[in-house]
């Protein structure tokens, strides 16, 4: 009987300690995580902003569609509102046309957003030409994939019309030498919901699946009222131009890649005399530069080739327009 009580005693003790432990680590898990929980919101974006091409009543018109998904690698999803006068004319086709935004044709795209084909005939917004799977194809949008509706998936309020990609035609503009598609070229407008506004993109900061072996280039801060413009006018005695020019791409790559407040460096060297070199530097703030001329990679640019160079001329610039930016990236 005794051997029975102590066992019950030891078990009690060992369940109390696990129920405590339990406590401690839900307890704990409650109370340090940071992040707010917004509900169920739906906040994977922004995503690319399109204009769907169809024919409706004999006629051609055009609807922005901002909700777009990939399904597997052949197939894509437009979620539509039912409401749409569009989608009477795709369901009888089974055809429509995607057409990637640009920013020549926002403003056009924005307008065929805001009115419903049901009062406004929209088939003149664009010029446009019909491609071979018979849609509408903008002749202004970078990109365009004519398509084949092969499934109607309805929810609530909702057509979602998963397509098939018949033809996909691309400006010269936008390839690579390589004959593929170049986003850094193409540079598609973004569609965020939640406030209603267009985002740039374009921008290459890393390479996927290889960021160990050379990473991309880190997040940016925003340039400060105290930010820097400069012109670096650099002239290097030709006897060591070839040597220069690789310290320069060097300390340029590095700061770009690692550098949150080097928002822009940027080397040319003139035609008719390589030996002149002219470095367009933009910092995010005065702390910005000062962390730069006291890192590593400067300071060993800076002594590599102080006997290089014939003469320095560092000329700050105030931008005429400020809203005007340049940026970098690195492929």
């Amino acid at each position: 009987m005794l051997k029975f009580i102590q066992y019950v005693c030891l078990l009690f003790l060992v369940c109390s300690c696990s129920t405590r432990n339990e406590e401690s680590v839900i307890l704990q898990n409650e109370t340090d995580m940071e992040k707010k929980n917004l509900g169920s919101v739906l906040a994977l974006y922004p995503k690319p902003m399109t204009v769907v091409g169809a024919v409706v009543n004999e006629k051609v018109n055009w609807l922005v569609v901002g909700h777009t998904g990939i399904i597997g690698h052949d197939r894509i999803l437009l979620s539509m509102s039912k409401h749409h006068y569009t989608n009477q004319g795709i369901r009888r086709s089974k055809k429509l046309s995607v057409n990637l935004v640009s920013r020549e044709m926002l403003p056009a795209a924005d307008y065929v957003g805001s009115v419903s084909g049901n009062s406004v005939d929209k088939s003149t917004v664009f010029d446009y030409h019909f491609g071979e799977n018979g849609t509408p194809v903008i002749d202004k949008s970078p990109l365009t994939m004519e398509c084949d509706v092969v499934d109607i998936y309805e929810t609530e309020g909702f057509d979602n019309f998963i397509c098939s990609i018949a033809n996909t035609y691309a400006a010269p503009e936008v390839l690579g030498q390589d004959g593929k598609l170049d986003y850094t070229r193409l540079k598609p407008v973004l569609f965020e919901f939640p406030t209603y506004s267009y985002l740039a993109t374009g921008e290459i900061i890393g390479k996927c699946l290889n960021l160990d072996k050379k990473p991309g280039m880190c997040a940016k801060l925003p340039m400060s009222p105290d930010g820097i413009v400069r012109l670096s006018k650099i002239e290097v005695y030709p006897e060591f131009i070839k040597e220069y020019m690789q310290y320069a791409v060097e300390v340029g790559e590095i700061s770009l890649r690692t550098e949150p407040g080097v928002l822009t460096m940027y080397a040319v060297a003139e035609k008719e005399n390589p030996c002149k070199v002219t470095i367009l530097e933009t910092y995010a703030s005065e702390q910005a530069y000062k962390s730069h001329i006291a890192s590593e990679h400067f300071q060993k640019y800076k002594q590599g080739t102080k006997h290089m160079i014939k003469t320095l001329v560092l000329s700050d610039q105030t931008p005429l327009n400020p809203q005007s930016q340049v940026n970098n990236f690195i492929q």
